[in-house]
């Protein structure tokens, strides 16, 4: 029979308060435990001493006799110095979009690539010809005469 130390929800809807336990690994989360060994608390403040409470005593028993404790488990055992501090789980593969997101970003991407190629040389000849007219001739006609041509450029 593998063990486990994990957790087993209970309190009210919105209101979970976690059960410290061990049990059978194939046995449901909120199902038959063999013996209730902690109680977690997140909606206490995390500095708070009554946030987790383990019976160390019992959960070194267990470990002893092999049960095995799950990732968030062994966490508040490492800090409570019942075991070694786990390795932080950390992957990053999990937070990257799915692959159909991942392809309309490149989509958009290449499209970005390929219109901004020619846009950035356009707008840097024409920003000081635009600039220079209007300071010489009246603003009401200059745009009238540009417009055009700029048009006509464009295709």
């Amino acid at each position: 029979m593998a063990l486990k130390i994990r957790l087993s929800r209970a309190g009210s809807k919105k209101r979970p308060v976690y059960r410290v336990v061990v049990a059978d690994s194939r046995s449901p989360r909120d199902g038959k435990f063999i013996e209730k060994v902690g109680l977690y608390n997140p909606l206490l403040q995390k500095d708070n001493k009554d946030r987790v409470q383990l019976n160390s005593e019992s959960i070194k028993e267990w470990i002893a006799k092999g049960a095995k404790p799950t990732d968030k488990v062994a966490k508040f055992l490492g800090e409570a110095g019942i075991i070694p501090m786990p390795a932080l789980a950390n992957n990053p593969k999990k937070a990257l979009p799915k692959k159909k997101a991942q392809e309309r970003l490149a989509a958009a991407e290449e499209a970005k690539n390929e219109s901004a190629s020619p846009n950035t040389e356009t707008p840097a000849e024409e920003a000081p010809a635009e600039e220079t007219p209007a300071e010489e001739a009246p603003a009401d006609e200059t745009p009238a005469e540009e417009a055009p041509k700029e048009e006509e450029k464009k295709d």
